[in-house]
């Protein structure tokens, strides 16, 4: 395998030559090398789009060049598209906020955006992974507002309509079987009738509520931490970053992101992907029920 050398704060490191990753992602891959459970991709597409966003926020805020931003985003799409998924090596089990995928996004979009710029990969110019892909931001920032956008996607793109499919059978077989008499049972004994379409009934109305409860869970998860950077300051972002970042967010994904109100408590808590959780567990008990 033919490598390059790449080089960071500690000093230089060979990564394979074919790869888009740096230094930061090469050493978290050697001394992170726990398990077989890789970060999510949905969390890598998520990661990305902010890095999109924070692109084309910076660059109207005069900040970023015009050229470099393209590219950027042009890199951060064949993310999102899934054109560059072998670029993402990293287990879950790594240091604290997420540092090392947060850095993995920033040096792959930054080495394609190189490439894209007819540079050379590896040499940090004229695109930077910290300087221009990560500008705005911090890990402790990214790494909570991406959480909160995978779930937000998963659940309406997947889980949501997927129940509301299996809701509406449950519907209609509630009415196709309602002249169907069967005994109940309670207590592993025979109790008194009821209709097969009385006790589908009961599983439609269950499903109906998870999906409300999952619904209201979502708008919690709609508020992102990003704008906050560090510490939930803002340090290093212009007034009005927040809004705006997340306002572009908002365009890509079409899902009604908003900015935290509290920055501190989003970034130092996931009291909104605990309480997610929850409705998590109650549909599973409801769907086991109706399994079983």
């Amino acid at each position: 395998m033919k490598n390059r050398k790449e080089y960071d704060s500690i000093g230089g490191i060979n990564v394979p030559v074919d790869k888009y990753w740096g230094a930061s992602t090469q050493r978290s891959s050697k001394y992170f090398d726990i398990g077989d459970f890789l970060v999510r991709p949905i969390v890598i597409k998520s990661i990305a789009i902010i890095k999109k966003a924070a692109a084309i926020v910076n660059a109207k805020n005069g900040d970023l060049d015009k050229r470099i931003s393209k590219a950027i985003i042009r890199a951060a799409n064949e993310v999102v598209s899934g054109k560059l998924k072998d670029n993402f090596p990293l287990k879950v089990w790594q240091t604290g906020s997420g540092t090392q995928t947060n850095m993995n996004v920033n040096e792959v979009i930054a080495n394609r955006a190189i490439e894209i710029l007819g540079g050379k990969k590896g040499s940090k110019k004229p695109v930077h992974p910290n300087d221009h892909v990560n500008k705005s931001q911090s890990t402790n920032d990214v790494f909570p507002s991406a959480m909160h956008m995978a779930i937000a996607i998963r659940a309406t793109g997947k889980l949501i309509p997927s129940l509301n499919l299996l809701n509406l059978q449950l519907k209609k077989k509630s009415k196709e079987f309602k002249k169907i008499v069967k005994i109940g049972r309670t207590h592993l004994q025979d109790a008194t009738p009821l209709t097969l379409g009385q006790e589908f009934s009961g599983y439609h109305f269950q499903l109906t509520k998870c999906i409300e409860r999952i619904k209201r869970a979502l708008e919690e998860i709609y508020f992102l931490a990003q704008g906050g950077t560090a510490v939930g300051t803002g340090l290093n972002t212009r007034k009005g970053f927040d809004k705006k970042i997340v306002s572009e967010i908002k365009k890509i994904t079409k899902l009604p992101f908003k900015p935290s109100p509290n920055k501190f408590a989003s970034l130092a808590a996931h009291d909104a992907i605990v309480n997610f959780s929850g409705t998590m567990n109650t549909t599973a008990v409801c769907l086991m029920k109706i399994a079983n």
